[in-house]
C-alpha cells in the first residue's frame, strides 16, 4: 500500500502555479506609471499647503503604492 498523503501529485502540481516574475514586473510598471501623476498632484499639493518639501518625493509615493497594490493583484 502506498501512502501519498505528503507528496500527492495534487500537492506538487499546486505548489508551482506561481505567477511568473515578467507578469509580476509588468503589473507594477503599470501601476507604478498610473500612480505618479496622481502622487506628483498629492506632493505638490502637500508642499504648498505645508510650505515645505516633504520628506518623500512623488516618485517615491508612487514606488509604495505600486509596492502595495501589485501584490494585491496577484493575491486575489
Amino acid at each position: 500500500m502506498s501512502d501519498f498523503t505528503s507528496d500527492s501529485p495534487m500537492h506538487a502540481q499546486a505548489k508551482h502555479q506561481r505567477a511568473p516574475r515578467a507578469e509580476f514586473y509588468a503589473y507594477f510598471a503599470i501601476i507604478f506609471l498610473a500612480t505618479l501623476p496622481l502622487s506628483c498632484l498629492t506632493w505638490a499639493l502637500s508642499a504648498l499647503r505645508q510650505m515645505t518639501i516633504p520628506r518623500k518625493g512623488p516618485i517615491a509615493r508612487a514606488w509604495s503604492q505600486a509596492r502595495i497594490i501589485t501584490p494585491m493583484i496577484f493575491s486575489a
